[in-house]
């Protein structure tokens, strides 16, 4: 498996991700869509952290008088979204932010000055509408979403608002978007089949807020985290480490683990940050390599016997509902999903007063459970969802082939998922309904006969190697 780790041991920003994806091999060229959307420009360049060369990312922003540094992300001297003084009580001065070693285009006065959260500031939706306005990728699209999403549900739990009408600062502004589109961008060019990052550090000491002094992880950072896959730690300085936008985008993109995995590792590289520290590089390094199960996984299979399951630490939401549209019920699969949910199941029940009803069981990873259940008791008016006591499940390994049926002279596809055990052997070949669907409305044959020819195909091919 291809994976990709960031190991976030002097924390991140959203210009140190772009950064470390593109040292680690992602080509800047496919940055292109947002430079044709927004006022941006990206500048590459190169500089050194107690003594590791590293690449930095600046997103210069046009003012109208010419290309000045646009900081929202890149010093960790934005607002979070509560209109900082900028101060962050650390003496900020680009504290993470790349201190590039080249030269920036020249404003009307000759000079380059920061133009930090440059741009017009946006309410969530105006992101959404933006990004979506971009023609991407779904893939890359969905990428940014998710993290957008992120940042707007942090903003509106920290400030007691609706998510529509969160409005961001910083983070909304043209420099911020450029720093989430271009991660997801240089993501889908890396293609790894797995993301995962080490617990991130997020500095230490205080920011100061219109609203008061904090202590780091700022109020937004510290709710993007209890809705991400990964865990963050104290220190090892005291300064802000994690800023918001980067805590977004790796939340959107990656698992967490314990420890760099068993990686073959065929890529390294770095992302740099603005400050120089005495003791700690500043710099996100990014690994990519096949590999990938993590190290508590790593154990998990060392320590179970040939042809088992893997073990996979989930989470079990419930509900019971007696009031729900058929309509509303339909739609959980897709809707939960979209939240988290890795299964939803439904089932008819009786209920208090022998009233039917109907049971919900949801399946999803522990650091998601809260934004499932939330969006649980949205969709469907439960007032209340439990979690049962299941806290992991044995699965098989799953990969997918692609089987092509030839019929009447024309070639069709249909997915078929393999299941094998942690010693690789397989134990059943199912081809994917929709695809085998697709296909019978095409030819005519019956979608039994359309599985039964695709999973012939690839258990053949199975057998052949």
């Amino acid at each position: 498996m291809r994976t990709l780790v960031f190991d976030g041991r002097t924390g991140a920003a959203g210009d140190m991700i772009c950064a470390a994806l593109i040292a680690a091999g992602a080509d800047p060229d496919v940055l292109a869509p947002v430079s044709d959307a927004l006022p941006v420009r990206y500048e590459i360049g190169e500089t050194e952290k107690n003594g590791i060369r590293a690449t930095t990312v600046d997103v210069l922003v046009d003012d109208g008088d010419g290309a000045v540094e646009a900081d929202a992300d890149h010093g960790h001297d934005h607002d979070h979204g509560h209109e900082h003084d900028h101060s962050h009580g650390h003496e900020h001065d680009h504290s993470h932010g790349p201190e590039h070693e080249h030269t920036h285009e020249s404003d009307a006065s000759g000079a380059a000055e920061p133009a930090e959260g440059a741009g017009v500031h946006r309410s969530y939706s105006e992101v959404v509408d933006l990004v979506e306005s971009m023609g991407l990728p779904d893939a890359v699209e969905s990428t940014a979403l998710d993290a957008f999403e992120l940042l707007g549900r942090a903003e509106a739990s920290v400030h007691g608002t609706d998510l529509d009408d969160t409005h961001f600062h910083e983070v909304g502004a043209d420099d911020a978007i450029a720093d989430v589109v271009g991660a997801a961008l240089l993501l889908a060019d890396l293609d790894p089949e797995r993301v995962v990052t080490t617990p991130v550090s997020a500095g230490g000491g205080t920011v100061e807020m219109s609203h008061g002094t904090y202590p780091v992880p700022a109020p937004a950072t510290t709710e993007i985290t209890t809705r991400a896959g990964f865990r963050i730690v104290g220190g090892p300085i005291d300064r802000e480490l994690l800023t918001p936008t980067g805590a977004a985008i790796l939340g959107a993109i990656a698992d967490g683990v314990d420890a760099v995995p068993n990686l073959a590792v065929e890529r390294a590289g770095y992302g740099a940050g603005d400050a120089d520290f005495e003791a700690h590089p500043n710099v996100l390094r990014a690994l990519v390599g096949d590999g990938g199960h993590d190290a508590h996984a790593d154990r998990a299979h060392a320590d179970a016997p040939d042809g088992s399951l893997a073990h996979d630490d989930i989470a079990v939401l419930e509900t019971n509902l007696d009031d729900a549209a058929p309509e509303v019920l339909g739609g959980l699969q897709e809707t939960l999903s979209r939240a988290g949910a890795r299964d939803v199941t439904i089932v008819p029940t009786t209920m208090k007063k022998s009233r039917p009803g109907h049971l919900v069981k949801v399946i999803c990873k522990p650091a998601d459970a809260e934004a499932v259940a939330e969006r649980l008791a949205r969709e469907t008016g439960t007032l209340g969802v439990r979690q049962s006591g299941a806290s992991h499940r044995w699965i098989a390994e799953r990969e997918f082939e692609t089987a092509t049926l030839r019929v009447d002279g024309a070639d069709h596809e249909v997915a078929v998922k393999v299941a094998s055990t942690t010693d690789e052997e397989v134990y059943d070949v199912s081809g994917e309904y929709d695809d085998a669907a697709a296909v019978a409305e095409a030819t005519g044959l019956p979608i039994r006969e359309v599985l039964r020819r695709a999973e012939a195909d690839v258990r053949e091919r199975l057998a052949e190697e």
